[in-house]
């Protein structure tokens, strides 16, 4: 049997206060934080690809639609977030696709 081992105190300061802690095995094996690109849409929930309403090149506006993904067989209109061009369409209908798949860029 392996000797537990002992955690480790680290201070932290956050807001001009300084705390002392102990970070724990799940905090220390944690994936970084990675901010959302705007130029790539994933998935948000995993179904099927019924209809695209966008081609390459395409110019779109901030809500709007963009595809129609089915899930739990309520048909989900998938917006767009931002104003842009639309530079690879990575689904067609038909297609399954799975939570954080990557479905439309963006230039």
């Amino acid at each position: 049997m392996s000797a537990a081992r002992k955690p480790t105190r680290q201070t932290i300061t956050l807001d001009g206060t300084v705390y002392d802690t102990t970070f724990t095995r799940n905090f220390s094996n944690r994936k970084p934080f990675l901010p959302k690109d705007p130029r790539r849409l994933v998935a948000i929930i995993p179904g099927l690809i019924l209809e695209v309403l966008v081609h390459p090149g395409d110019w779109v506006r901030p809500g709007q639609s963009l595809l129609v993904l089915e899930a739990m067989k309520m048909q989900n209109h998938i917006a767009n977030h931002d104003h842009g061009t639309v530079k690879t369409l990575h689904v067609a209908p038909g297609d399954m696709v799975t939570k954080g798949q990557l479905l439309v860029e963006f230039e």
